[in-house]
């Protein structure tokens, strides 16, 4: 008989450092959260229901582990090195008006697989990457026994998970990741051994009356 057990994940930007409000581009820059990225992630666990997981996954740099320690202070926090965000390269540290009028910020930005900024990444590196980190993941919770899990990354490494793997396809331009919220997604075995794919449920984190359907939906099958 085939598996066909679903592996629910809930993918969550980190709250925001200094460096966000600034509109600096960091990637691979190491920053904490900020005293208003905090603030407003202790709002948000008053304002909605986050998912009750049973593992937590994080890129290793702190904006993200200090992220899953505030969301999901009981459980158990494990890195990921290829969660880390896109390697901006030169471009790193420097936000929109240093860059507007250099010739290769302006080409990377046309886009495309191939485009990357000087000395850092391109689309197609990450592409390989996040699929890297998504298949330990998933390979991981099927090993454990882990129905959900959460997964606390940045805003562009899961526009890429979600562009590339996601399905229905979304354009990569029309998803937009508020710090402290992200998207569910869930894929079975099956679907990620053929097809490298997986389905896009829906945004989390879930309003109050959202969590009361869910755990009625859930009720019903007990």
């Amino acid at each position: 008989m085939i598996e066909m057990k679903g592996y629910r994940i809930s993918l969550i930007r980190h709250g925001q450092t200094a460096a966000n409000e600034k509109g600096i581009y960091i990637g691979r820059t190491d920053y904490p959260l900020s005293e208003k990225g905090r603030s407003e992630l202790a709002a948000k666990l008053d304002e909605f229901e986050y998912p009750k997981v049973q593992r937590v996954y994080s890129s290793p740099l702190r904006r993200c582990m200090e992220t899953a320690e505030i969301l999901f202070p009981y459980r158990e926090l494990l890195t990921v090195p290829d969660l880390q965000e896109m390697d901006f390269g030169d471009f790193e540290g420097k936000d929109v008006s240093a860059l507007i009028d250099r010739e290769d910020y302006k080409q990377w930005l046309k886009g495309g697989l191939k485009a990357r900024p000087p000395r850092g990444e391109s689309m197609e590196e990450v592409c390989v990457r996040t699929y890297k980190a998504l298949h330990e993941i998933i390979m991981d919770m099927m090993n454990e026994g882990i129905t959900h899990s959460g997964v606390v990354t940045h805003a562009g490494i899961i526009t890429n998970m979600l562009s590339c793997f996601g399905l229905p396809k979304i354009d990569r331009r029309e998803i937009v990741c508020a710090p402290g919220e992200g998207f569910e997604i869930i894929v079975t075995a099956k679907m990620w051994q053929q097809s490298q794919a997986f389905e896009i449920l829906g945004l989390t984190p879930y309003t109050k009356e959202e969590e009361d359907l869910f755990t009625e939906e859930e009720d019903s099958f007990t």
